[in-house]
């Protein structure tokens, strides 16, 4: 991430949470030293930023709500909905962009609106399959827009075999508890799909893929029930 994209992140992370951060907890979410941390809050400041540093044990940064955004027209189920679909997204290769975008959402939230979304939101639970490595998969995204050839180092799913994979990017799906990849591998001459949480390293290769007929994708799907997000 840019540093111009840290600190947009960082305001709408203060100006989502409801108590301060500290520096630590702000260099874990964003990847960098505290050091670096407390120069864009500085950064920040001396922009006009109205950051404030409350000491103590329980201390950190935060924005006061008077100073962020209006608030977003959406009734509790509306807010409701977005927030439990970007927590659905948290084991996807999408899951740092949702809690990104989860921050926005609570940072113009209207006050009397979080309570009754926070207790609804307590009562959903997700029954997920172990967390993938977000480094491995964080690249997936961009190799489907690009449409690149994927490198994958994939495990067998009793975790006895290893094998690595050249697959041409095609998209994701949610199945059962977990996400896939989906592609057509070229070990295999067939579209495959690999679930997330076993593919333990993926970089992008150069190869720029031909497009293949959408018919090939949508007939292997169709052996589920399922739909497209957009």
């Amino acid at each position: 991430m840019k540093r111009a994209e840290r600190l947009y992140a960082l305001v709408d992370l203060l100006r989502g949470s409801r108590r301060p951060l500290s520096a630590a907890r702000l260099s874990e979410e964003f990847e960098v030293s505290k050091r670096t941390i407390e120069r864009d809050i500085q950064s920040l400041q001396l922009a006009g930023v109205p950051i404030y540093a409350d000491h103590g044990t329980s201390g950190g940064y935060s924005i006061l709500r008077e100073h962020s955004l209006p608030p977003l027209n959406l009734t509790v189920p509306e807010s409701l909905a977005v927030l439990a679909g970007l927590g659905l997204l948290e084991t996807s290769p999408y899951g740092a962009a949702a809690r990104r975008a989860r921050a926005k959402v609570l940072a113009i939230s209207r006050e009397d609106q979080l309570a009754p979304v926070d207790e609804a939101l307590a009562s959903m639970f997700v029954i997920d399959a172990q967390p993938p490595s977000e480094a491995a998969i964080a690249l997936i995204p961009e190799a489907i827009a690009a449409r690149r050839v994927a490198r994958l180092a994939y495990t067998s799913e009793d975790g006895e075999s290893h094998t690595t994979r050249d697959v041409e990017a095609m998209g994701l799906l949610r199945g059962g508890d977990s996400w896939m990849f989906v592609g057509w591998c070229r070990l295999r001459e067939g579209i495959r799909g690999f679930h997330l949480d076993r593919i333990r390293h993926l970089e992008i290769t150069a190869e720029v893929f031909p497009e293949r007929d959408p018919a090939v994708l949508d007939a292997d799907l169709s052996r589920w029930r399922t739909r497209r997000l957009g």
